[in-house]
């Protein structure tokens, strides 16, 4: 339930004001339109799920998950979701919250990261790291993978082996590798019922991709 002292639509605004101050430039895969699919996303889950928690701790970890911007490439990006954390708490401490709400909150962000390795021991933890995840599949995901490896300056794919049959999978060299280091196996991880079926259909469109690629680039379509 929301707490009766503040209102959910007020909030709303507020916070989505603040994460587009926040957004990095120049990174189109987790820019404002990103934050509104993660939004979106929790909110289909959310409709769904018996448990789904408190929608204010839920709507507020969606909009201040990536509070804290560290690139892909760098050393620090393990602590993004613990940074993006705690910036969120100061923000909502300094709006009044309670310490209730904010402390679930900050634990939804920090366990959302792919990199964290931090589990969910909330309903709306739960649907936040469903929701993050379904954005890096699916058609949308396949969009946001290539707009990362281009920023990074990586190669499309391996010209000598492509599919790498016989070398290390790579993703920190070529894009279409990270299709089987990561994005394939997203929806075993998923969280909830509704982030399950979600996934399931937009594996199929990373599988259907992957294939269509290598047989493009072999001659083969």
């Amino acid at each position: 339930m929301t707490s009766p002292t503040i209102d959910l639509a007020d909030a709303e605004a507020r916070l989505e004001a603040v994460a587009t101050a926040a957004v990095p430039a120049g990174d189109g895969s987790h820019d404002l339109t990103h934050l509104r699919r993660v939004r979106a996303n929790a909110r289909a889950i959310a409709a769904d799920e018996a448990e789904a928690g408190d929608p204010l701790v839920l709507a507020a970890a969606c909009w201040l998950h990536d509070l804290v911007a560290i690139e892909k490439n760098d050393p620090r990006r393990a602590e993004a979701s613990r940074l993006s954390a705690v910036a969120a708490a100061d923000l909502l401490r300094s709006w009044g919250w309670d310490e209730g709400l904010i402390a679930g909150v900050s634990h939804a962000i920090e366990a959302h990261s792919f990199s964290a390795c931090i589990a969910p021991r909330t309903a709306e933890a739960r649907i936040l790291r469903d929701a993050d995840r379904l954005d890096a599949i699916g058609a949308v995901g396949i969009a946001r993978a290539f707009a990362v490896s281009g920023r990074l300056g990586h190669a499309l794919y391996d010209g000598e082996d492509p599919a790498a049959a016989h070398r290390p999978l790579d993703d920190r060299r070529f894009a279409i590798d990270h299709f089987r280091t990561k994005l394939l196996g997203l929806a075993d991880g998923m969280l909830t019922a509704t982030g399950r079926r979600i996934a399931a259909e937009r594996t199929v469109v990373l599988r259907e991709f992957l294939d269509r690629f290598l047989a493009e680039i072999d001659g083969r379509a």
